[in-house]
């Protein structure tokens, strides 16, 4: 039963997805991990500001600035609710990637000392590995992982020809024995985890995590990444307990070029600007200069005014339907899409068979079909999906590919979509002559 949202009525509010494409196909947009369509309300509340109140913020005492500041500082109040956090713990960025590398600028290089251990996963998206690389590189800290539970068999086959489900039963998830072991047995300063996995959907426990690091560690801080799972379930900073999060504008019907940082306000306070100029100085002198309040010391520079009020929009939007809802009718979603996988033979699936701890992001490979191949014959089909590394290749290396398939729901997916793709799946079998 797919009734706790009018699934259509949300349907109408993005233009996009009533597009027509490769000789007249409806649209299937199944790319949501990468980027989420935008609603009317988005693309209004951007089209308003520069219609009507196109102004600088925090600038001038003219009506368009202060309506304009108005409006932005609006949306960071919003943000705030939505993660249960206070305002000035709410740093706007340019997306996720940016947040992550201000704190291991701002803060790692006045924390990590050498001989220092930074723990990441096999699962992180580039942008949570590289900003580490550098600064351990830098520091002499060390960079090690936490392994996720994968047996090496390359994927859990879904639609075996005998009709079993093969694969064993890794699922993707942590091994956290190797985070006990590595707090019990050396100085672990951070702890940088994705909520989501960009590619596996893995859930990760991370309340679980900051416990353990909080009993265990000496003073280990933790980062976690919501990019994949700030869109797609309600997220309460408080209850996470983490010292600093992650998200990005654009996974979650806002637009590209917005990202949010947020910090427990001592650790902000702490913190040494990332970037100097103008709007994060209190005062400034011929050779001295003191900052701004929080966050606004963080913030250097005109900022992307009119896509922040546009987020303020996408938060508004999300709120109004309800995360519980929208995590329940994805859950839902991915007990059909897994469900249905099961029935395409040659199909193997990397992470989770079960709907419980995993997200709406399905990536697998069919047969020995190149993954750019596969999206290619999808596209003909109307159907646009992932394909690639997914800047992940350190967990393509863990699962022995060198790309994977992937598709990624959101709220104004449907099951109808669902069967088209696997439709379009098995015309690629048959032009490709496996299974």
């Amino acid at each position: 039963m797919l009734s706790m949202l009018d699934v259509e009525r949300i349907r109408a509010d993005f233009p996009i997805l009533g597009r027509r494409v490769r000789d007249g196909k409806r649209l299937i947009y199944f790319d949501n991990a990468a980027t989420t369509q935008k609603p009317k309300q988005v693309i209004d509340a951007i089209y308003n500001y520069y219609m009507n109140y196109n102004a600088n913020i925090h600038r001038a005492v003219h009506q368009l600035s202060e309506e304009a500041t108005e409006a932005y500082e609006g949306a960071r109040a919003k943000v705030a609710r939505f993660i249960d956090a206070r305002s000035d713990e709410v740093v706007f960025v340019r997306n996720a990637t940016e947040a992550i590398n201000l704190v291991a600028y701002a803060w790692g290089r006045a924390n990590i000392r050498a001989g220092d251990t930074i723990l990441v996963s096999e699962m992180e998206h580039h942008s949570n590995i590289v900003p580490w690389q550098m600064l351990a590189r830098e520091k002499g800290a060390r960079l090690q992982y936490i392994r996720i539970d994968y047996d090496g068999n390359g994927g859990n086959s879904m639609g075996d020809a005998d009709g079993g489900h093969g694969g064993g039963g890794d699922a993707g998830s942590l091994v956290l024995d190797d985070l006990h072991h590595a707090l019990s047995h050396e100085s672990v300063k951070l702890v940088a985890i994705s909520h989501m996995s960009n590619v596996l959907g893995t859930i990760n426990p991370v309340e679980e995590i900051v416990e353990v690091c909080r009993d265990k560690g000496k003073g280990t801080m933790v980062l976690v990444d919501g990019a994949q799972s700030a869109p797609h379930m309600p997220i309460d900073v408080k209850d996470i307990g983490c010292d600093f999060f992650a998200f990005s504008a654009h996974k979650m019907l806002g637009p590209t070029g917005v990202g949010v940082l947020y910090a427990k306000r001592d650790i902000l306070d702490s913190m040494h600007p990332f970037i100097g100029g103008g709007d994060m100085i209190r005062e400034v002198h011929k050779y001295d200069a003191s900052w701004n309040d929080l966050p606004w010391k963080f913030e250097a520079g005109t900022p992307n005014i009119a896509d922040v009020i546009g987020f303020g929009a996408a938060i508004d939007y999300l709120s109004a339907i309800g995360m519980e809802n929208i995590r329940a009718y994805e859950h839902q979603l991915t007990e059909y899409m897994l469900s249905r996988l099961r029935d395409v033979k040659g199909l193997r699936l990397y992470g989770s068979r079960e709907a419980g701890g995993r997200g709406a992001v399905f990536s697998f490979n069919l047969a020995d079909i190149h993954p750019h191949d596969l999206a290619t014959i999808l596209d003909e089909d109307g159907i646009a999906i992932r394909s690639g590394h997914h800047c992940a290749q350190p967990l393509m290396e863990r699962l022995g590919v060198a790309a994977t398939s992937r598709a990624s729901l959101y709220i104004y997916n449907t099951r109808e979509e669902i069967d088209r793709f696997i439709e379009s799946l098995e015309r690629a079998r048959l032009i490709f002559r496996v299974g």
